[in-house]
């Protein structure tokens, strides 16, 4: 399965809290991708203090290429497609999350009520 990791995912499965047998049965065995934007999220929630790693921003970005995780850059088509999206959630990196997830026909992997409320593949 090719996946597309929520943020929280991404914390998750890098902590090795909260995921479900079948989240990291997925993860474990499927193409993961993260998108650019998650590792943005984190940084703006190390800076201002919302969340908290050891070794910083660096060493959650390198677990992330250990783990094999590929970074999906933002491309044009995304913030296209990111146009197109209902109001339904004003999270903007959710949003773009979404809008990436669709426009690259991939499955987001998310606990994420929110996110589940969109017309986007999901599982958790």
């Amino acid at each position: 399965m090719n996946s597309l990791l929520d943020t929280h995912t991404v914390i998750w499965f890098i902590e090795g809290v909260k995921l479900t047998a079948r989240t990291k049965e997925i993860i474990n065995f499927g193409n993961n991708f993260v998108s650019v934007i998650s590792l943005w999220e984190v940084a703006i929630k190390m800076n201002i203090g919302k969340y908290n790693f050891v070794g910083g921003f660096s060493a959650f970005n390198e677990l992330v290429k250990k783990n094999k995780f590929i970074v999906l850059p933002v491309k044009d088509e995304h913030m296209e497609r990111l146009f197109t999206l209902p109001i339904i959630h004003r999270d903007p990196f959710d949003r773009l999350i979404i809008a990436t997830a669709l426009t690259e026909s991939l499955t987001i992997i998310t606990a994420d009520e929110n996110i589940q409320k969109y017309n986007v593949p999901w599982i958790w």
